[in-house]
């Protein structure tokens, strides 16, 4: 707890484990020293930058675009809301978010503030242990995402500085031209969350959230720890 506010962690532990991106190794750690050999304790780790619950840095998909060092840590620290769309999504691995849920949404719950940040959930979480039913893998990806009208809406006019998700990534499996990534959200400079967990502990509105990522000097990404404030 900090003051009344409660603290939900909304990352997947980064292990071996974890759902990758097809084709992308899976992160390994090699314990290099012991306590009881060497007095501490010390691993070896090796990661893709984007691996399990991570960020993608403008420059991702857009050549040029912001890399992860010159993110304004600003918009790490900043308020959210979350669009709940795993009712109409269901078992629908090509679902995804239409304009008419982000209108539904402003309707129950007011605008969603300038310059805050989005997390959609898909209920794709429920699944990030099982490739088959996370990715679609082996096969071609399949997961719900962001519907190219919805997402320009909301870094068009609501200026959001950050979209995430519950999936493996912030455009459908399907969508395999990646036309948020690459035509609408990175090249305004809007980075992503992906990969989230525990969506389904949070409210609709009223969340802060904090994003902690490494400061890697031209990263494309990083894993990240995700943690929001909640009432």
């Amino acid at each position: 707890m900090i003051g009344s506010m409660r603290v939900v962690d909304l990352t997947q532990p980064l292990s071996s484990d974890v759902v990758m991106w097809p084709g992308a190794p899976a992160p390994t750690a090699e314990v290099v020293l012991t306590v009881a050999h060497d007095g501490f304790y010390n691993r070896r780790i090796s990661f893709m930058e984007h691996s399990g619950t991570h960020f993608d840095a403008p420059c991702h998909m857009v050549d040029g675009a912001t890399p992860l060092h010159a993110i304004d840590p600003d918009t790490l620290v900043r308020q959210a809301v979350m669009i709940d769309i795993s009712g109409s999504v269901g078992d629908n691995a090509d679902g995804e978010l239409t304009l008419a849920h982000v209108r539904d949404f402003e309707t129950a719950n007011g605008r969603i503030p300038d310059g805050s940040i989005v997390l959609l959930r898909t209920g794709w979480e429920q699944r990030n242990q099982d490739a088959a039913r996370y990715a679609g893998t082996p096969g071609p990806l399949r997961f719900p995402g962001y519907g190219a009208e919805a997402a320009r809406l909301l870094v068009d006019e609501r200026h959001v500085v950050g979209l995430g998700i519950d999936t493996l990534g912030i455009d459908r499996g399907s969508a395999t031209d990646f036309p948020v990534h690459r035509q609408i959200s990175h090249p305004r400079g809007v980075w992503h969350l992906e990969g989230l967990t525990n969506l389904a502990s949070l409210p609709r509105t009223g969340i802060w959230l904090f994003v902690g990522v490494l400061n890697l000097l031209d990263g494309s990404g990083s894993p990240a720890r995700v943690l929001a404030l909640v009432p």
